[in-house]
């Protein structure tokens, strides 16, 4: 089985930056594509950014497009979300995901354990 685990997050103002990373063992995202999905308080999960292991494609949600950058360490088996230019309304726990390909929290077949961000104004 693979196990992910987050690392990064923290209290900042807005405006900082944070990395994120997500670390797999028990497996590797070779054959998955790897995300970010992000759950704020009384909020449902959404999708942040992901990319396609195996090819490096990458994909954002709206709200994060220029601001944030997902990238992928393959011989280190581990993941990052570079993210920039925080706002307040970046505020959540942030899960990392290995998805079978379609990007969906139903096709979610491992996830992280979360990691806190605050972004304070």
């Amino acid at each position: 089985q693979v196990q992910l685990v987050e690392s990064g997050g923290g209290l900042v103002q807005a405006g900082d930056s944070l990395r994120l990373a997500c670390a797999a063992s028990g497996g590797t995202f070779s054959s998955y594509t790897m995300g970010w999905f992000r759950q704020a308080p009384g909020k449902e999960r959404e999708f942040v950014a992901a990319i396609t292991w195996s090819v490096g494609t990458t994909y954002y949600a709206d709200s994060v497009k220029g601001r944030f950058t997902i990238s992928r360490d393959n011989a280190k088996n581990t993941g990052y979300l570079q993210m920039n230019s925080l706002k307040p309304e970046d505020t959540a726990v942030y899960y990392c995901a290995a998805l079978g390909g379609v990007i969906a929290i139903a096709e979610v077949d491992y996830w992280g354990q979360g990691t806190q961000v605050t972004v304070s104004s």
